[in-house]
Parts: structure tokens; sequence; C-alpha cells
């Protein structure tokens, strides 16, 4: 009995081997991002949305993509890339706001720091988002797509993020 596990997992995993792994590339995305930007002034349309998951339907439409494993794979993989965006936006507004709050502070202003406005409003996000994907898998009621319906939350509220901390929309 234990050789028969041993050797269907053996089978399974030459299987899984065997097909095909969708191919990511975050081009599609980021040619319609630098559009949108250059159509946009001050960053302020909302186009900008539509670019969100087009890297990850091209990969899907590559060998393999279809499958839920691929599809996983592929929102993950501009996942990956919006995450990218969102640690370098976030990485430069907290650079910028500990230097006003240095500047604030060495005239001895009363005002709310922008440190602990910026990370607490990061981490409320942060649980936003999770609260929100784990939603939108869970009206899978247990079936296949909520692994792939998760990850393209998890993408596209990411990809939100990083444009708002990039300064699209701001006032």
């Amino acid at each position: 009995m234990r050789l028969a596990f041993v050797v269907f997992g053996w089978v399974m995993a030459s299987a899984a081997a065997a097909q095909t792994e969708p191919r990511f590339s975050p081009g599609e995305t980021q040619a319609c991002v630098e559009k949108a930007a250059a159509r946009s002034k001050r960053l302020s349309g909302h186009g900008v949305l539509d670019c969100v998951g087009r890297a990850a339907q091209a990969c899907m439409r590559s060998p393999g993509g279809d499958t839920t494993v691929g599809m996983v794979i592929c929102f993950q993989g501009e996942l990956g890339y919006w995450d990218g965006r969102l640690n370098a936006a976030y990485a430069k507004r907290m650079a910028a706001a500990k230097s006003d709050d240095t500047e604030m502070a060495s005239i001895r202003a009363t005002t709310t720091s922008l440190v602990d406005t910026l990370l607490n409003m990061q981490r409320s996000w942060m649980s936003f988002r999770d609260a929100a994907c784990l939603h939108e898998a869970a009206q899978w009621m247990g079936g296949t797509g909520a692994g792939p319906a998760a990850v393209a939350c998890h993408m596209h509220e990411t990809a939100r993020q990083a444009l708002k901390l990039e300064g699209w929309w701001a006032q």
C-alpha cells in the first residue's frame, strides 16, 4: 500500500512537471501604465486602473495559463510587479514624511506626524486588503476558483495602493 502511494505521488509529480508553466512578463501592464501617465497630466485619470491585470491576462493566454494553477501563477506574477511598485512608492513616501517631520520639529510645529499617519494608513490598508480578498475567495464556496480569485483580488488592491502612493489622484 505504501508503495502505491509513492508511485502515485511520483506519477502525479511527473505529470505536473510535464505540464507547461505559463510565462509571465509585466510588459503589457507596464506599457499601459506608461501610456496612461503620458495621457494624464498630474496623474489624475482613472484610466490607469484599466491597466491592472493586463500582463496577467496575457500570461493566462500562454500555454498552461488557462488552468487553475496557471491562473494563480499569472496573477502572482503581476501581484509581484505591483508589490514592487508599492514598496518603492512607500519607501519614497516614508523618506519624504521623515524629512517633513524633521523640518516641522525643527520649527517646533505642533502637527500630526506624517510618519505615524503613513504607517497607520498602510497597516489599515493591509487589513482591509486581506479582509476584502478573504471575502472574495469565500464567494467560491470552497471551489477551485477561490485561489485565483484571492490572488487576483490581492493584485488589484495592491495595484490601487501602489498607484495611490505613487501620486495618482493626489489633490
